[in-house]
Protein backbone atom coordinates (compact mmCIF):
# COMPACT_ATOMS: atom_id res chain seq x y z
CA UNK A 1 0.00 0.00 0.00
CA UNK A 2 2.83 2.40 0.89
CA UNK A 3 4.46 1.87 -2.50
CA UNK A 4 1.19 2.46 -4.31
CA UNK A 5 0.65 5.76 -2.47
CA UNK A 6 4.22 6.90 -3.16
CA UNK A 7 3.87 5.89 -6.80
CA UNK A 8 0.72 7.96 -7.17
CA UNK A 9 2.36 11.00 -5.58
CA UNK A 10 5.48 10.76 -7.74
CA UNK A 11 3.47 10.19 -10.90
CA UNK A 12 1.24 13.18 -10.18
CA UNK A 13 4.25 15.41 -9.54
CA UNK A 14 6.10 14.40 -12.67
CA UNK A 15 2.98 14.70 -14.79
CA UNK A 16 2.37 18.23 -13.53
CA UNK A 17 5.94 19.20 -14.37
CA UNK A 18 5.71 18.29 -18.02
CA UNK A 19 4.42 14.86 -18.89
CA UNK A 20 2.14 14.32 -21.86
CA UNK A 21 -0.05 11.45 -22.92
CA UNK A 22 2.35 10.79 -25.75
CA UNK A 23 6.06 10.29 -25.49
CA UNK A 24 7.33 13.36 -23.84
CA UNK A 25 10.00 14.72 -26.17
CA UNK A 26 8.99 15.07 -29.80
CA UNK A 27 5.48 13.75 -29.33
CA UNK A 28 6.24 10.34 -30.84
CA UNK A 29 3.72 7.67 -29.78
CA UNK A 30 5.19 5.26 -27.26
CA UNK A 31 6.02 1.74 -28.36
CA UNK A 32 3.63 -0.85 -26.96
CA UNK A 33 5.26 -4.29 -27.02
CA UNK A 34 2.56 -5.91 -24.85
CA UNK A 35 3.36 -7.23 -21.38
CA UNK A 36 2.37 -10.44 -19.64
CA UNK A 37 0.73 -8.66 -16.70
CA UNK A 38 -1.65 -6.56 -18.78
CA UNK A 39 -5.36 -7.28 -18.70
CA UNK A 40 -7.62 -8.74 -16.03
CA UNK A 41 -5.99 -12.16 -16.18
CA UNK A 42 -2.43 -10.95 -16.80
CA UNK A 43 0.35 -12.13 -14.50
CA UNK A 44 4.07 -11.55 -14.17
CA UNK A 45 6.30 -13.91 -16.13
CA UNK A 46 8.84 -15.18 -13.58
CA UNK A 47 11.45 -15.92 -16.23
CA UNK A 48 11.11 -12.39 -17.57
CA UNK A 49 11.41 -10.93 -14.06
CA UNK A 50 14.61 -12.83 -13.34
CA UNK A 51 16.14 -11.80 -16.66
CA UNK A 52 15.13 -8.23 -15.89
CA UNK A 53 16.90 -8.45 -12.55
CA UNK A 54 20.02 -9.68 -14.33
CA UNK A 55 19.94 -6.60 -16.58
CA UNK A 56 19.37 -4.32 -13.60
CA UNK A 57 22.07 -5.92 -11.48
CA UNK A 58 24.71 -6.13 -14.19
CA UNK A 59 23.99 -2.82 -15.95
CA UNK A 60 21.56 -0.40 -14.31
CA UNK A 61 22.69 -0.83 -10.69
CA UNK A 62 26.10 0.64 -11.52
CA UNK A 63 24.43 4.06 -11.55
CA UNK A 64 20.84 3.68 -10.29
CA UNK A 65 19.45 2.78 -6.90
CA UNK A 66 16.47 0.61 -5.99
CA UNK A 67 16.06 1.76 -2.42
CA UNK A 68 12.46 0.65 -1.86
CA UNK A 69 13.23 -3.00 -2.62
CA UNK A 70 14.80 -5.29 -0.01
CA UNK A 71 17.19 -8.00 -1.18
CA UNK A 72 15.01 -10.69 0.39
CA UNK A 73 12.14 -9.58 -1.88
CA UNK A 74 14.15 -10.86 -4.86
CA UNK A 75 12.92 -14.35 -4.02
CA UNK A 76 9.75 -13.29 -5.84
CA UNK A 77 11.68 -12.93 -9.11
CA UNK A 78 13.34 -16.33 -8.86
CA UNK A 79 16.50 -15.89 -6.78
CA UNK A 80 17.18 -18.54 -4.14
CA UNK A 81 18.44 -17.69 -0.65
CA UNK A 82 22.11 -18.24 -1.48
CA UNK A 83 21.88 -16.03 -4.55
CA UNK A 84 20.18 -13.33 -2.48
CA UNK A 85 22.93 -13.48 0.17
CA UNK A 86 25.60 -13.26 -2.52
CA UNK A 87 23.99 -10.27 -4.25
CA UNK A 88 23.44 -8.45 -0.94
CA UNK A 89 27.04 -8.98 0.18
CA UNK A 90 28.49 -7.40 -2.97
CA UNK A 91 28.09 -3.94 -1.44
CA UNK A 92 28.72 -2.48 1.97
CA UNK A 93 26.96 0.02 4.18
CA UNK A 94 27.74 1.53 7.61
CA UNK A 95 27.23 -0.84 10.51
CA UNK A 96 25.84 0.18 13.90
CA UNK A 97 28.38 1.97 16.14
CA UNK A 98 30.43 -0.37 18.33
CA UNK A 99 31.04 0.10 22.07
CA UNK A 100 33.64 2.79 21.31
CA UNK A 101 31.27 4.65 18.98
CA UNK A 102 33.22 3.68 15.88
CA UNK A 103 31.28 2.89 12.71
CA UNK A 104 32.68 0.31 10.31
CA UNK A 105 31.29 -0.89 6.99
CA UNK A 106 29.62 -4.29 6.76
CA UNK A 107 28.42 -6.38 3.83
CA UNK A 108 24.78 -6.08 2.89
CA UNK A 109 22.28 -8.59 4.24
CA UNK A 110 19.07 -10.00 2.75
CA UNK A 111 17.06 -7.80 5.12
CA UNK A 112 18.69 -4.61 3.79
CA UNK A 113 17.17 -2.46 1.08
CA UNK A 114 19.09 -2.54 -2.21
CA UNK A 115 22.25 -0.56 -1.46
CA UNK A 116 22.82 2.54 -3.59
CA UNK A 117 25.88 2.58 -5.86
CA UNK A 118 26.92 6.00 -4.47
CA UNK A 119 27.19 7.19 -0.86
CA UNK A 120 25.09 10.31 -1.52
CA UNK A 121 23.42 12.33 -4.26
CA UNK A 122 26.35 14.71 -4.74
CA UNK A 123 28.71 11.79 -5.31
CA UNK A 124 26.23 10.33 -7.79
CA UNK A 125 26.00 13.63 -9.67
CA UNK A 126 29.77 14.10 -9.69
CA UNK A 127 30.29 10.65 -11.21
CA UNK A 128 27.65 11.23 -13.89
CA UNK A 129 28.45 14.59 -15.42
CA UNK A 130 26.51 16.64 -12.90
CA UNK A 131 23.19 14.77 -13.12
CA UNK A 132 22.43 12.24 -10.38
CA UNK A 133 20.78 9.13 -11.86
CA UNK A 134 17.26 8.69 -10.44
CA UNK A 135 16.26 5.86 -8.15
CA UNK A 136 14.34 3.27 -10.19
CA UNK A 137 12.06 1.84 -7.51
CA UNK A 138 8.99 3.64 -8.85
CA UNK A 139 10.15 4.56 -12.34
CA UNK A 140 7.66 2.26 -14.08
CA UNK A 141 4.82 4.20 -12.44
CA UNK A 142 6.34 7.67 -12.35
CA UNK A 143 5.89 8.67 -15.99
CA UNK A 144 2.90 8.97 -18.26
CA UNK A 145 2.86 5.76 -20.25
CA UNK A 146 4.30 3.71 -17.39
CA UNK A 147 6.08 0.58 -18.60
CA UNK A 148 5.59 1.56 -22.25
CA UNK A 149 7.57 4.72 -21.52
CA UNK A 150 10.41 2.75 -19.88
CA UNK A 151 10.55 0.31 -22.79
CA UNK A 152 10.46 3.09 -25.39
CA UNK A 153 13.10 5.14 -23.56
CA UNK A 154 15.54 2.23 -23.51
CA UNK A 155 15.21 1.78 -27.27
CA UNK A 156 14.74 5.44 -28.19
CA UNK A 157 18.34 6.57 -28.63
CA UNK A 158 19.22 8.05 -32.02
CA UNK A 159 22.87 8.12 -33.06
CA UNK A 160 22.42 10.94 -35.58
CA UNK A 161 19.80 13.39 -34.26
CA UNK A 162 17.95 15.78 -36.60
CA UNK A 163 20.07 18.69 -37.78
CA UNK A 164 17.52 21.18 -36.49
CA UNK A 165 17.62 19.69 -32.99
CA UNK A 166 21.13 20.30 -31.55
CA UNK A 167 22.01 18.32 -28.43
CA UNK A 168 24.23 19.90 -25.73
CA UNK A 169 27.68 18.52 -25.11
CA UNK A 170 27.55 15.46 -22.87
CA UNK A 171 23.89 14.72 -23.69
CA UNK A 172 22.35 12.10 -25.97
CA UNK A 173 19.33 12.28 -28.24
CA UNK A 174 16.41 10.13 -27.17
CA UNK A 175 13.12 10.24 -29.06
CA UNK A 176 11.02 9.67 -25.93
CA UNK A 177 12.82 11.71 -23.27
CA UNK A 178 11.36 15.16 -22.43
CA UNK A 179 13.27 17.66 -24.56
CA UNK A 180 15.08 14.74 -26.24
CA UNK A 181 18.42 15.52 -24.49
CA UNK A 182 19.20 12.84 -21.88
CA UNK A 183 22.33 12.50 -19.74
CA UNK A 184 22.32 8.69 -19.86
CA UNK A 185 24.16 7.23 -22.85
CA UNK A 186 22.67 4.33 -24.82
CA UNK A 187 22.78 1.23 -22.64
CA UNK A 188 21.41 -1.79 -24.46
CA UNK A 189 23.85 -3.28 -26.91
CA UNK A 190 23.62 -6.73 -28.44
CA UNK A 191 24.70 -9.44 -25.97
CA UNK A 192 25.39 -6.88 -23.25
CA UNK A 193 24.47 -9.51 -20.65
CA UNK A 194 24.56 -13.29 -20.68
CA UNK A 195 21.23 -14.60 -19.47
CA UNK A 196 21.37 -17.59 -17.13
CA UNK A 197 18.50 -19.24 -19.00
CA UNK A 198 20.27 -18.92 -22.37
CA UNK A 199 17.86 -16.35 -23.84
CA UNK A 200 19.42 -14.25 -26.60
CA UNK A 201 20.16 -10.78 -25.18
CA UNK A 202 18.93 -8.52 -27.97
CA UNK A 203 18.24 -4.85 -27.14
CA UNK A 204 14.50 -5.48 -27.53
CA UNK A 205 14.64 -8.51 -25.21
CA UNK A 206 16.64 -6.65 -22.57
CA UNK A 207 14.35 -3.62 -22.79
CA UNK A 208 11.29 -5.78 -22.22
CA UNK A 209 12.91 -7.70 -19.37
CA UNK A 210 14.17 -4.65 -17.48
CA UNK A 211 10.77 -3.01 -17.94
CA UNK A 212 9.08 -6.06 -16.43
CA UNK A 213 11.47 -6.05 -13.48
CA UNK A 214 10.97 -2.34 -12.82
CA UNK A 215 7.20 -2.73 -13.02
CA UNK A 216 7.47 -5.51 -10.43
CA UNK A 217 9.67 -3.27 -8.23
CA UNK A 218 6.98 -0.57 -8.32
CA UNK A 219 4.02 -2.96 -8.02
CA UNK A 220 5.16 -6.29 -6.50
CA UNK A 221 1.68 -7.12 -5.21
CA UNK A 222 0.05 -7.01 -8.66
CA UNK A 223 -0.47 -10.79 -8.99
CA UNK A 224 -1.93 -11.08 -5.49
CA UNK A 225 -4.22 -8.10 -6.05
CA UNK A 226 -5.55 -9.47 -9.33
CA UNK A 227 -6.06 -12.89 -7.77
CA UNK A 228 -7.98 -11.36 -4.87
CA UNK A 229 -10.04 -9.22 -7.25
CA UNK A 230 -10.98 -12.28 -9.31
CA UNK A 231 -12.04 -14.16 -6.17
CA UNK A 232 -14.14 -11.20 -5.05
CA UNK A 233 -15.86 -10.99 -8.44
CA UNK A 234 -16.64 -14.72 -8.40
CA UNK A 235 -18.00 -14.43 -4.85
CA UNK A 236 -20.21 -11.48 -5.82
CA UNK A 237 -21.57 -13.32 -8.85
CA UNK A 238 -22.38 -16.42 -6.79
CA UNK A 239 -23.86 -14.30 -3.98
CA UNK A 240 -26.01 -12.36 -6.46
CA UNK A 241 -27.26 -15.60 -8.00
CA UNK A 242 -28.13 -16.96 -4.55
CA UNK A 243 -30.02 -13.78 -3.65
CA UNK A 244 -31.92 -13.91 -6.94
CA UNK A 245 -32.84 -17.56 -6.36
CA UNK A 246 -33.94 -16.76 -2.79
CA UNK A 247 -36.07 -13.86 -4.01
CA UNK A 248 -37.79 -16.08 -6.56
CA UNK A 249 -38.42 -18.71 -3.92
CA UNK A 250 -39.95 -16.19 -1.49
CA UNK A 251 -42.15 -14.48 -4.06
CA UNK A 252 -43.14 -17.42 -6.24
CA UNK A 253 -46.57 -17.85 -4.55
CA UNK A 254 -47.33 -14.15 -4.16
CA UNK A 255 -48.55 -13.51 -7.69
Amino acid sequence: MRKLVLSAIVAAGLTAVGGTAQASGGGEPLMKPGFSWEGVFGRYDKGELKRGFEVFHQVCSNCHGLRLVAYRNLAAVGLDQEEIKTVAAERELPDAPNDEGMVSPRPGRPSDKYIDPFPNEKAAASANGGAAPPDLSLMAKARVGGPNYVYSLMLGFVENPPADHPIPEGKYFNTYFPGNAISMPPQLMEDLVTYADGTKATPEQMAKDITAFLNWAAEPELDERKSMGLKVMIFLLVFTAMLYALKRQIWKNIH
